[in-house]
């Protein structure tokens, strides 16, 4: 019953926290309710999507999971954004969940040192403020160093179909009571409530498709994994069609008229919703000028027996949802498998960890996933293998892995909860990321696999290949660098030939191929020597050379951040003299009295831009003081 790391709660962020744990040498129990449910996916049947494709590619990257799974058990793959640059772009899967659940579990119990047990822990072992183990529903003490709380929506959650609420988790599974009381009483964790829901499932065979518009996968579909065979794939893959849908006036008067049985208006429902998953009714409310709704249709498994209708999230009675359901054009005969709820559940105010996932009162203890008050499979999935891999760090007696903003979108969403804290449940996305141009998908393996290589989490030969990628990258945009032309007839003639524009003056491929216009095969005709590379690499060069002059002037100001952020802050600084913070910025920094700019960093709420201000004012400050010094 002794372990060197428990990791309680078997969803996404629960399996890469015990598989980076267990693979990192240490002997790890996974505690999950329900040992079949290992890796079941509660809400939509989709991984990835804007941003969210980011945090999977780099969960690869780092050594996880995730991408694999999703890889095998994949039935639709899609780009999203792909008339848009590159920086925001994302890679959506649609996936069979109940393969997506067998290859998870199977995969857990497969992996050396890692032991899955079905149980509930009621609480947990603290003794002077250092975790020492859980206690269970079954009465058994499981002791560790180290303990990782993946909770996701089962502590003290309820569920709201109408005026009707369950006890529960998840729709027919049991909560978790104990566990939330063990947080807030013998930890002293503050605690609060969101709330998250899900929509209808529709059986397949009663769903007139004909009627709906088609929205097939991409003809080449790209692989999430670095490690999966992208040719292999491309070849083998079978993919099946979404569906969209409309809601119509009829739609949204059915659900207006029932907004007095809404728990979400009825006060019913205490917790906060998603902002940017909103439920139908909410939709409506929000928006009454509307007169339609995008609704997707997802085939749940590759059988396609059951359907999922995104953008209906809802937790109103069922004789509504039977309404609303029938209202929409195709599904006038639908007949529903499984109704849509709302479900509130606690969370940690993330604000109670340190960078590395770890809660600052009780030594050993982490958190990741929903608990930490996020929403969806890929925030909670990068969070669980970051637990996972500093519980084990911090057994080595290394220190932390902690990803900057400007290297990955983990770093981003990590920083963003640990600092500012939420009060609704956080989506990532790729507004939230500054250097996103440095961050793009395709780049995942380049920035981070060294990372996971080091931690034993990437093998040497998947780590020799991203090395090869990279040094061809490198090698690529050099020669786009390199490669000069004159503005002579000859060459003036082969970008008439182009539909391109004519030089007038000496310059690089680099300089054509950032032309709008410039695509692979004009980059290939004036640089023939890059078509050796595979085009995926011939892709990423012509990024490089398109956006060089954005990459350049964020690396730049990364690194002049990085030199800043040592600088000190004077003591006795007043903050309430520098004009360009806001009032509650400059009420945080008089309150902390931060000795250095990092240090004023790592303050909850104090953003980038105003580091830059708060710079700026400490350089004028010190001018006036060498003027004074001069005087005197």
């Amino acid at each position: 019953m002794n372990y060197d790391v428990i990791v309680v709660g078997g969803g996404h962020a629960g399996i890469e926290a015990s598989l980076s744990a267990a693979r990192m040498g240490n002997r790890t129990l996974l505690v999950s309710m329900l040992a079949e449910n290992v890796g079941a996916t509660s809400c939509n049947p989709a991984v990835g999507g804007l941003a969210k494709g980011h945090l999977v590619r780099e969960i690869d990257a780092l050594g996880g999971e995730m991408g694999l799974i999703t890889d095998e058990a994949g039935i639709q793959f899609r780009i999203l954004n792909q008339t848009k640059g590159p920086a925001v772009r994302g890679s959506r899967a649609q996936i069979d969940m109940d393969k997506y659940r067998v290859i998870a579990r199977n995969t857990v119990l497969h992996t050396p040192k890692l032991d899955l047990a079905q149980d509930t822990v009621e609480s947990l072992i603290v003794e002077d403020d250092v975790i020492k183990g859980v206690k269970t529903a079954l009465l058994n003490e499981y002791h560790a160093k180290k303990v990782i709380i993946t909770s996701g929506t089962f502590l003290n959650g309820i569920i709201h179909v109408g005026e009707i609420q369950q006890v529960g988790g998840r729709f027919g599974e049991q909560t978790s009571v104990g566990l939330s009381a063990s947080l807030k009483n013998d930890c002293k964790l503050n605690i609060a409530r969101l709330k998250t829901g899900t929509c209808a499932r529709i059986d397949s065979s009663t769903i007139d498709f004909s009627v709906m518009e088609e929205q097939g996968g991409d003809t080449l579909p790209s692989p999430f994994s670095f490690r999966t065979d992208r040719e292999l794939f491309r070849k083998t893959k079978q993919q099946l069609p979404c569906y969209i849908a409309y809601t119509n006036e009829d739609t949204h008067s059915i659900i207006e008229s029932n907004f007095y049985r809404a728990p979400l208006f009825t006060g019913q429902i205490a917790g906060k919703s998603p902002r940017y998953c909103p439920s139908i009714e909410d939709k409506i409310d929000k928006f009454p000028d509307k007169d339609r709704h995008h609704l997707f249709i997802e085939p749940q498994t590759a059988d396609n027996t059951e359907c999922y209708i995104n953008g209906m999230s809802t937790s109103l009675p069922p004789d509504v949802q039977r309404d609303m359901i029938h209202s929409v054009k195709g599904m006038e005969n639908a007949k529903i498998v499984r109704y849509g709820y709302a479900i509130e559940y606690d969370f940690v105010d993330p604000r109670e960890l340190k960078h590395s996932l770890e809660t600052k009162k009780i030594k050993g203890l982490y958190c990741a996933g929903q608990i930490n008050g996020t929403t969806g499979y890929e925030e909670a999935a990068a969070q669980g293998i970051m637990a996972g891999i500093n519980a084990s760090l911090s057994l080595q007696g290394k220190e932390a892995l902690i990803l900057r903003r400007d290297e990955a979108y983990i770093g981003v969403l990590i920083d963003d909860l640990v600092t500012k804290g939420t009060n609704e449940p956080y989506r990532m996305f790729t507004s939230r990321a500054e250097y996103r141009l440095l961050l793009r998908e395709e780049s995942a393996d380049t920035r981070l696999a060294q990372y996971g290589h080091e931690l034993g989490l990437i093998s040497d030969a998947v780590y020799e290949k991203v090395k090869i990628k990279k040094e061809q990258i490198i090698y690529g945009a050099q020669l786009l660098e390199d490669t000069k032309f004159t503005p002579n007839k000859e060459f003036n003639a082969l970008l008439e030939s182009m539909d391109e524009a004519p030089i007038k003056d000496v310059s690089t491929a680099q300089q054509l191929v950032a032309r709008k216009s410039f695509d692979i095969e004009k980059m290939l005709t004036i640089v023939p020597e890059l078509s050796k590379f595979d085009d995926y690499i011939k892709e990423e060069i012509l990024v490089e050379g398109k956006y060089a002059r954005y990459i350049d002037k964020q690396s730049q100001e990364i690194e002049r951040m990085k030199k800043y952020l040592k600088i000190k802050i004077p003591e006795g600084f007043d903050f309430t003299g520098v004009s360009g913070l806001s009032k509650e910025v400059q009420e945080k920094l008089a309150a902390f009295s931060p000795p250095t700019l990092q240090a004023a960093m790592n303050i909850s709420g104090i953003t980038p831009a105003a580091i830059e201000i708060l710079h700026i004012y400490i350089k004028m400050a010190q001018k006036s003081k060498k003027a004074a010094q001069k005087e005197a």
